[in-house]
């Protein structure tokens, strides 16, 4: 068997801690149901981030749908600093306290793969990323991983079915598998060139078993203009200094007229090392760093009890909502409904960017597809508008 819950496993709230379900046994039975809203949010980021990117919206609404609340979320691929308030649901406690583990469960990890992915393609200077590192992790969440990564801003994923769910075509190059099996690299690049579809870019992976350099020139000349680019997989008790062999492999290749070939790197790669590459490398394949993110620590706490403010120590009561600046990029979190008193930087105007997403277990927001989102992303992180705001 595998070990994995199913669909109607989380639908059925199959998948949350315990203690839920027989608090909301007791409070049906003593007939103490009430009205609520519970906020979410998050009072740290890991890592020493100082912002994170909003994921998982479209799945918890997904879990939501008709059942009797109301959602205010920011959209999908926004960035937020901590205490900045993401979503809240509104409806009787026992109409949905209980899917807690679950609703956290769809944002915490999402969030955390966005932003790393994001992170990295601003350490790359927006060149293109690729997701490589779906095999680190569970299969069953396989597509969850690079949908998370793609809209975060990477610009390809490598597993079939996760490409498939997102909309695009799989990115890939050949294993070293197939090269050992065929014994040359060469002739693994010429096969390939022979068999595969002409659509699919010619990124050979060139370190199995020869001098990256001498391999990239072996493999220039016999694909020719054909080949779209050459891959780095470099095992790091070889790697030395990278950033010196991909230099020395460009000069080569450009000394022997092939100008245009691109190089990847891949590998064992993070941040600090993708940013030590950006100048001299052309794309990028990201695998354990993303996949293996750090999870956004959400927190789901009732803020309001019979419309009335209602908190546990340690949390601020009442219904929130989180606006910013038109011009200058300033959040601000103010009481609901929002503050619409000029921005106290800038002066400009304020915009109120969590809004509602769900009445009544009916969708009201648009769902963008993820290459949508992964725009607004980007636009987001471009901008750089996450800014302090106390």
């Amino acid at each position: 068997m595998f070990y994995i819950a199913n669909e109607d496993d989380i639908r059925n709230g199959r998948v949350m801690d315990v203690y839920f379900e027989r608090a909301s046994q007791i409070l049906k039975a003593k007939g103490l149901s009430k009205y609520v809203a519970m906020e979410i949010r998050t009072k740290g980021l890991p890592a020493g981030w100082e912002w994170a990117i909003f994921s998982g919206l479209e799945e918890i609404l997904e879990l939501l749908k008709g059942k009797p609340v109301d959602v205010r979320a920011i959209p999908e691929g926004t960035l937020f600093a901590p205490y900045d308030p993401v979503m809240e649901i509104q409806g009787n406690y026992t109409d949905f306290g209980s899917y807690e583990t679950e609703i956290l469960g769809l944002m915490c990890q999402a969030s955390g793969i966005a932003t790393n992915s994001a992170r990295i393609k601003l350490a790359a200077g927006f060149k293109p990323v690729f997701s490589f590192g779906a095999r680190r992790m569970h299969p069953a969440i396989a597509p969850m991983i690079e949908r998370s990564a793609y809209i975060g801003g990477c610009d390809g994923v490598s597993v079939v079915l996760d490409a498939e769910k997102i909309g695009i075509e799989p990115s890939g190059t050949i294993p070293h598998a197939f090269i050992l099996l065929v014994g040359d690299t060469v002739k693994s690049a010429v096969y390939f060139d022979e068999m595969i579809d002409k659509e699919v870019p010619r990124l050979i992976l060139i370190d199995t078993f020869n001098d990256e350099k001498f391999e990239a020139i072996n493999v220039a000349e016999a694909l020719k203009d054909r080949l779209y680019g050459i891959r780095l997989d470099t095992p790091g008790s070889r790697r030395g200094n990278m950033a010196q062999i991909v230099k020395e492999t460009k000069w080569e290749l450009d000394l022997r007229g092939h100008k245009g070939v691109k190089v990847m790197v891949s590998g064992g790669l993070d941040e600090n090392k993708v940013k030590e590459l950006e100048e001299f490398v052309d794309l990028f394949g990201i695998g354990t760093y993303i996949s293996n993110s750090p999870v956004v620590d959400f927190a789901m706490d009732i803020v309001e009890i019979e419309h009335r403010p209602f908190a546990k120590r340690g949390k601020e009561s009442g219904r929130k909502t989180l606006s910013r600046c038109k011009e200058c990029g300033l959040r601000t979190v103010s009481a609901y409904p929002a503050n619409t008193a000029a921005c106290r930087a800038c002066g400009g105007g304020l915009e109120e960017i969590m809004r509602p997403v769900m009445k009544n277990g009916r969708i009201v927001a648009d769902l963008p597809p993820a290459g949508r989102i992964r725009d607004h992303v980007l636009n987001e992180i471009k901008k750089n508008s996450v800014k302090e705001k106390r």
